[in-house]
């Protein structure tokens, strides 16, 4: 698996990691829901260089995760918006800030926490099922082909998918 044909996978996460996987591009990510919109908010807040940030942005926007809406028309301005692409990014970017608040915190605790607007208090992601309403865990999903696998992995391990090796019972 090469890294620059990660979108030609056939699988989700190798697809989705050709668009957001790298650091800089989460960063920014995590920036635009924290309501940053505009390249010099981000640059000054990132410390990132000019040709990263704007390598890292123009992807965003290809992938229809980012579409840059006007604010000023002379000279013409652009900030950064998501879309609803980029808004379904949320629980991913939940995730994240929820292991990083229980596995990398150090003693002063999590430097920042969601909270929930309707109840005012702190949460945490949690994931159910889209059927049941159920809560799941690693250890309550089977994993099976769908009708998107194909592969030349098939002849070599055609039960690879399906596995659910590396974890405890």
């Amino acid at each position: 698996m090469r890294w620059e044909e990660l979108d030609q996978e056939p699988c989700s996460v190798a697809r989705t990691l050709s668009v957001i996987g790298d650091r800089w591009t989460l960063i920014v990510l995590r920036d635009c829901f924290l309501g940053v919109r505009r390249f010099e908010h981000f640059e000054k807040r990132l410390g990132i260089t000019r040709h990263v940030l704007t390598d890292r942005l123009k992807k965003l926007v290809q992938n229809e995760v980012l579409v840059k809406v006007p604010y000023q028309d002379k000279p013409l301005r652009e900030e950064y918006r998501l879309t609803e692409k980029g808004l379904a990014l949320h629980p991913v970017i939940m995730s994240l800030v929820h292991w990083g608040n229980t596995y990398m915190a150090d003693e002063r605790g999590a430097p920042l926490v969601h909270i929930h607007k309707d109840c005012g208090h702190q949460m945490a992601p949690v994931t159910t099922c889209s059927h049941c309403g159920e809560s799941v865990s690693a250890r309550d999903v089977r994993v099976e082909v769908g009708t998107g696998w194909s592969s030349d992995r098939d002849q070599q391990d055609p039960e690879a998918p399906t596995r659910n090796a590396g974890l405890p019972r």
